[in-house]
């Protein structure tokens, strides 16, 4: 209620501005009364047809002056702009798929049938294999008893002795009326029951003759084991059955919502557990729950002002809440909706409990660097590739949590894709990427000062590449090259030397905190960083010591996509992974030592950091697919440097193989070609050294390596038909493959 003051000071402000000579003429006259009494009504008489009205009532209907100096009640209707209208919220629902996930997913598909026909062979042969050595030992064992128990069995039924409590029942609480009942139909039980069981005593008696004297053997054996199987199953106790489980399942909890707020009130957050103790919706489900490959996914719009990051930097205790191992629980953020959006993922299985991640490209006979490199699994199970083409890479972790073997990963994609030019440093000096050697323009493993000044020169020489691809492309057309990046038409021009240039550098932290050449070496490779991501130039730098000494600021502040195993410490973290993201709840200090051996944070590659379980190639694996890699850069004539047995390139400038730059430009769909042709593409793509050469000149350069000249069909440009001076391609692959056996042998 209002209180009589109110009124007054009311009554007293408006007389006061009508009697106000400075008023402005044409006052508008106020009823004293209705203003009292007014709540619903608008002071405007003419409302906006636009606008949605709504009264805003209060306990105390207060005045408050307007921007003219006009008193304004509080409790006065006020127009506020309504929300979207039905339409608006039907069109920007979101809509559920029609079919699972896990249906739509081929790889689950087939995953899932797999799942169930080992379940189910291997459930047939456990039992296959027990029932001549345990069960059937068993049943003959269990077979008097249970003959003896069945007999009893039917005595007691005989005398109606399951009615023999209830009858003692009565007798002792003297309920003589219920007593007599009870006995009466005991007796005309008995007497029916006698007579059934002597017939079919009788009748079990001929049976038994019978089978004893005058029956087939055949019928003798099923008879004697249909009674060792009735008799053995019916004696058995009832704590020791006659098959062991094949398989012992293990009890996984179905995620539901009342789990999920309870575990979500426990973990620390005072506006959670406030909001829940309250009964209030301090957490809602913008989702049914459902599975989501191996577990359960649950989306939670979180209470306001708390975001998935408070949610993640307490996943230890959600996981205790929740009462699952820790890698079975990932609580990670919704890129498409807001801050408070939690996407849950609880799965059935640790992840570091998952085993080895068979790669994608094992059997692969080659791939495609444009598309990416399949990379791993996250814990849903799905595949996950790091995009390599204008991009850069970082690896950071402690020793022994995979960082090599995710160097080897992304190493072995790129060297499945004949036209990438790769350089590997292995500067650690354990020969884990030798295998690859074979592949590489320029390679060298060692710890060295001469295996670290040849990677500072390999940087020297890449700083030098990134100018030169910038004046190239520079020059490309428009309609060749519109957005001035590369591309897989401009890479299959072996013509422009614009092929991806794969760089890595493993233990780059020896390389950038040497004493002599770590400082130009920064330099450079940030440069690099900074220019050649749109030129084909790509960086995979691997670190076990990120610090701002051997891992400058300028390097890790723009790599664009960053992968990290575990770290130590909040500094290690960011350093990896970019500043802030330890704070916002990407934290890869909360991976176990050697137990999450593998699992880390990739962040770049998505719209957010997810969780990746990287694929394993061990050293013959990895040597397989190196000698696959081997043989198809033999095959387009892509081999060069280190890989022909070249000695290694200076800052100098670089050599050239000359059956390698015939291969490049005569490609496997032209199977005779004229020397004159040769020439000219030559000239094209090196210009410094074959500039002016004619078909005479490519018939005594390849005279020595054996490669005969012959008649060539063919059609000049003026569409003339004509035979002129060539060679067979299948001679030039020959050439190239004998001296590089050769050399092999040596």
């Amino acid at each position: 209620m209002k209180h009589p003051d109110d009124d007054n000071e009311l009554f007293n402000r408006l007389e006061a501005e009508m009697t106000d000579p400075a008023a402005p003429p044409g006052g508008e006259v106020v009823d004293l009364g209705k203003a009292r009494s007014a709540r619903g009504e608008s002071p405007d008489s003419t409302p906006d047809p636009s606008a949605d009205f709504r009264p805003s009532k209060s306990a105390d209907s207060e005045p408050t002056e307007s921007a003219d100096g006009r008193p304004t009640l509080v409790d006065s209707t006020v127009p506020t702009v309504s929300g979207p209208g039905v339409i608006d919220r039907i069109k920007h629902s979101k809509r559920l798929d029609v079919f699972p996930a896990w249906l739509k997913s081929g790889a689950e598909f087939k995953e899932a049938l797999g799942w169930l026909a080992g379940h189910a062979w291997h459930t047939v042969a456990f039992h296959a294999v027990r029932v001549p050595f345990v069960y059937l030992p068993k049943l003959v064992w269990r077979a008097p008893r249970g003959a003896l128990h069945t007999l009893g069995k039917v005595g007691r039924w005989s005398v109606d002795g399951e009615g023999e409590a209830l009858r003692q029942y009565t007798a002792t609480n003297e309920q003589v009326d219920e007593y007599l009942k009870l006995s009466r139909q005991r007796d005309r039980r008995v007497r029916l029951r006698m007579i059934l069981t002597v017939l079919g005593s009788l009748l079990a008696l001929g049976v038994g003759l019978f089978l004893v004297y005058g029956a087939e053997p055949m019928t003798q054996v099923i008879a004697a084991a249909v009674a060792v199987l009735g008799f053995g199953l019916a004696g058995a106790p009832a704590d020791a059955p006659l098959a062991t489980r094949a398989v012992i399942k293990t009890e996984v909890q179905k995620l539901t919502s009342d789990i999920v707020v309870k575990a979500m009130a426990s973990i620390g957050i005072g506006q959670i557990a406030s909001a829940v103790a309250k009964g209030k919706d301090g957490i809602q489900f913008a989702a049914p729950i459902t599975r989501e490959g191996p577990g359960w996914r649950a989306d939670i719009d979180l209470p306001l002002g708390v975001t998935v990051a408070d949610v993640a930097d307490r996943r230890a205790r959600l996981a205790s809440g929740l009462r699952r191992p820790l890698g079975c629980v990932w609580p990670d953020a919704d890129p498409n909706e807001h801050e408070g959006r939690l996407i849950l993922w609880v799965g059935d299985r640790d992840l570091s409990k998952t085993g080895i991640v068979k790669w994608q490209l094992a059997n692969a006979r080659r791939h495609d660097i444009f598309t990416g490199i399949p990379f791993g699994l996250d814990p849903r199970g799905r595949g996950q590739s790091v995009p390599m083409i204008q991009h850069n890479v970082l690896i950071g972790s402690q020793p022994g949590q995979g960082k090599t073997a995710s160097v080897r990963v992304l190493a072995c994609g790129a060297a499945l894709d004949p036209s990438v030019e790769m350089w590997l440093h292995e500067l650690k000096g354990t020969g884990d990427v030798d295998a690859l050697a074979c592949t590489c323009h320029r390679f060298v493993s060692g710890i060295d000062d001469d295996s670290i000044k040849y990677a500072a020169d390999s940087l020297t020489l890449l700083r030098a590449e990134v100018m030169r691809r910038a004046a190239a492309i520079k020059k490309l057309p428009r309609d060749l090259c519109p957005d001035k990046r590369i591309t897989r038409t401009i890479a299959d021009k072996r013509s422009l030397k614009l092929w991806p240039l794969l760089a890595v550098f493993d233990e780059c932290q020896n390389l950038f905190a040497h004493p002599k050449y770590g400082k130009q070496a920064g330099e450079d490779a940030e440069f690099i960083i900074k220019l050649g991501r749109a030129l084909g130039v790509i960086l995979i730098l691997a670190t076990q010591r990120p610090d701002k000494d051997s891992l400058p600021t300028g390097i890790s502040g723009n790599v664009s996509i960053r992968f990290c195993l575990r770290v130590a410490g909040q500094v290690e973290n960011d350093m990896i992974l970019g500043t802030s993201a330890y704070r916002n709840g990407v934290r890869a200090t909360a991976f176990r030592p050697e137990i999450d051996a593998g699992n880390g944070y990739l962040a770049g590659a998505g719209p957010l950091p997810s969780v990746v379980r990287t694929a394993y190639l061990d050293d013959p694996a990895t040597n397989t697919i190196a000698q696959r890699a081997l043989a198809l850069r033999k095959a387009e004539g892509t081999l060069s440097g280190h890989a022909l047995g070249e000695d290694a390139e200076s800052t100098a400038g670089p050599s050239y193989d000359l059956l390698a730059d015939v291969a490049a430009v005569v490609p496997p769909s032209e199977k005779r070609v004229w020397n004159e042709r040769i020439a000219a593409r030559l000239a094209e793509l090196r210009p410094e050294v074959y500039g002016g050469w004619k078909g005479e000149n490519v018939t005594s350069a390849l005279k020595p390596h054996r490669i005969k000249t012959t008649g060539v069909a063919g059609t000049t440009d003026d569409g003339e038909r004509t035979t002129r001076r060539g060679i067979v391609r299948d001679d030039l692959t020959t050439a190239i493959a004998e001296r590089d056996g050769n050399r092999g042998a040596a």
